[in-house]
């Protein structure tokens, strides 16, 4: 019976969101969409409520279920089971899309009553579509009868806390956005694009990028201890359809920035607002559409990718639509000279585009020949690597440069001074790349160099005396994309590797590293056996580490898995993965050693940090040290 209440909700929330979105027709009936914005959260959050006591209590005569869950599962994955599916997963989307709609109803409205109803008839709309999606061609609460006895469980790979929390903070970064997308589309339709429209979107541009920078980074770690391949990111195109917002949304706070601050980029904002929402909605279609078959992927049925695709055109057809009707008399804005703050914001915005674009060939150009022809590509690290590393560095060179720059007015006889430490703290860091550790590669050579030039810039700004809540979040969100290429040059240029065949009893040299294989021998699981190897990790003659690499086997669904054994240490990660045997008493172990890798994802926590701190408000922050001598002398002008 709670099932079909649930589903009964689900329909109930999908007419508050068509209540909600009736808003764009005007007359009077925008007064009702914040109650029901608020109407369509209660009904939203009682059905998803109603599909978590079904999984709870191993409902098998639903269909989801069944098809997801087991008795043996442990209780946590049994709840994270809910959203680690195509339906469950869209259903936790309209829910935070609920939520979403529910916060801007009841926030103070900056911009006027009827600019509020308008955003939330938008989003409205758009929760509409995936409403539709659900109740017509993914019905989360579909029976099974007769129920089976047991359910054919959840795949192994995704039994894990960091991919079971990995997508809910995606979904929370693409529902912000949304509300951009809708704020956007409100504003073109009021004319209202300007500062107090900027200073009314921004709080959601890095609510949204900062949930997209961790749900990311939270991807990228599970890749790196679950799936035992030794590597953080690989380009795939579920990947990248994450990241491609993530470019977007960072290209549209800074923009934000300059509208905010100086009131120009009006129509370069309204644009990238559309852009980036459109690109969550892009990557939407490409997990859920069956183009792509993934551990990340949650569906493989293409007439769910028509219905999506539809929605796809409707949504940012009407937006581009909205923007060509309205653009023309969006005022321009105020102006500003080339070597400025707002410049080095520009050149880093067509930077970040020329990195969205690379990302957006490479991601579907593949899809696209196989659909047209039938010929099947691969565009992988080569190409990323190749065309993306070459503009990050450029940008990276900006990012420090900025912020010592005036805005509107010209002014660059300052820099010099004001970038020396940055200077000599990269020129060190190439010489000791070069003389310490023997690093001939050219990108790995810059990717040190840009980190110290970066890291050295921030704590340059974090040492003055007054700063606003910008500054120490701008600071810090730059600090950590120094901080996390670091992490990424030194784990690729200084890694060591070693892929042998060992007995026990037997050891292996890694560099400064030995590791001697002590046992393999069976153990169990709650839903799992395995057979779990014990590497004795020593280096230069001290014992520093056991590993307790695993190959395990689950039953429902039948699927062996590699658990790799990890010791995280100062200097970096040993990383070991246990293989199959030869036949002949010996077993496959592949190590690594991957200097300061966890600095990648240390990085990423501080960039998110930074956009928290910027939130905070507008306030100043007085640091308890002095403004004298050296930090004086290298404060940068008017940081916001």
């Amino acid at each position: 019976m709670i099932p079909e209440i649930g589903h009964f909700l689900l329909w109930l929330a999908a007419a508050a969101a068509l209540v909600q979105a009736a808003g764009l027709a005007g007359r009077g009936i925008e007064v009702l969409a914040v109650p029901a914005a608020c109407a369509q959260l209660l009904f939203a959050l009682a059905a998803f409520a109603a599909l978590t006591w079904a999984f709870l209590v191993s409902d098998f005569s639903l269909q989801l279920v069944t098809l997801n869950s087991h008795t043996l599962k442990p209780t946590l994955y049994k709840f994270t089971g809910v959203w680690a599916n195509h339906e469950g997963s869209l259903l936790l989307w309209v829910l935070v899309m609920a939520l979403a709609g529910a916060a801007v109803a009841m926030a103070p409205a900056p911009l006027g009553p009827r600019f509020r109803a308008r955003a939330l008839a938008v989003m409205g709309l758009v929760s509409l579509g995936f409403f539709a999606f659900l109740l017509l061609a993914s019905n989360p609460f579909a029976r099974m009868l007769p129920a089976p006895t047991e359910g054919q469980g959840l795949n192994p790979l995704l039994q894990d806390p960091g991919l079971a929390f990995h997508p809910p903070l995606l979904y929370i970064g693409y529902v912000g956005l949304s509300v951009a997308f809708a704020f956007a589309v409100a504003a073109m339709l009021e004319g209202v694009v300007g500062p107090r429209w900027a200073l009314a979107v921004r709080p959601w541009v890095l609510l949204a990028w900062g949930f997209l920078t961790l749900g990311i980074a939270l991807g990228s770690f599970w890749a790196y201890y679950e799936l035992g391949w030794g590597g953080w990111w690989f380009w795939d195109p579920v990947e990248n359809a994450a990241l491609m917002p993530w470019i977007a949304a960072t290209a549209l706070f800074h923009s934000v920035a300059v509208l905010a601050r100086r009131d120009a980029l009006r129509n370069w904002t309204l644009l990238l607002a559309v852009l980036a929402f459109s690109l969550s909605m892009l990557g939407t279609f490409i997990v859920r559409s069956g183009l792509l078959t993934s551990v990340h992927a949650f569906a493989v049925d293409p007439a769910r990718g028509l219905f999506l695709m539809l929605l796809l055109a409707l949504y940012v057809g009407g937006a581009l639509a909205v923007y060509a009707w309205k653009a023309g008399s969006v005022p321009e804005g105020q102006g500003f000279e080339a070597f400025s703050r707002e410049g080095a914001l520009v050149a880093n915005n067509l930077l970040l585009s020329c990195m969205l674009g690379v990302v957006f060939i490479g991601t579907l150009y593949p899809m696209a020949l196989e659909g047209m022809t039938g010929q099947q590509i691969s565009v992988g690290p080569p190409y990323f690597n190749a065309t993306v590393v070459p503009l990050l560095l450029v940008m990276v060179v900006l990012m420090a440069i900025g912020p010592w720059l005036s805005w509107k007015r010209s002014g660059t006889a300052h820099l010099p001074a004001r970038l020396l430490p940055a200077g000599v703290a990269a020129a060190a860091a190439t010489v000791a790349a070069l003389a310490l550790f023997d690093v001939r590669s050219t990108i790995a050579l810059l990717g040190f160099a840009a980190a110290f030039w970066l890291g050295v810039a921030s704590v340059q700004i974090l040492l003055q005396q007054r700063l606003t809540y910008a500054a120490v979040g701008m600071a810090l969100a730059h600090f950590g994309v120094a901080v996390s290429i670091l992490g990424a040059t030194a784990s690729g240029a200084l890694q060591r590797e070693a892929l042998v065949a060992m007995r026990v009893g037997d050891a292996v040299q890694m560099g400064a590293w030995q590791a001697e294989l002590l046992d393999v021998s069976p153990v169990a699981g709650p839903n799992w056996t395995a057979l779990q190897a014990e590497l004795r990790i020593s280096r230069q003659g001290a014992e520093v580490a056991t590993l307790k690499p695993q190959s395990r086997t689950f039953t429902r669904p039948a699927m062996e898995t590699t658990e790799a054994g990890i010791a995280a240490l100062w200097q970096g990660d040993v990383y070991a993965v246990l293989g199959r045997p030869d036949g002949f008493g010996k077993w496959q172990i592949h190590l690594w050693f991957k200097p300061l890798v966890r600095l990648i994802w240390a990085g990423a926590f501080l960039m998110a940090l930074g956009g928290a701190v910027a939130l905070a408000g507008r306030a100043r922050v007085r640091l308890p040290r002095r403004r004298s001598g050296w930090q004086g002398a290298f404060a940068p002008q008017a940081a916001e």
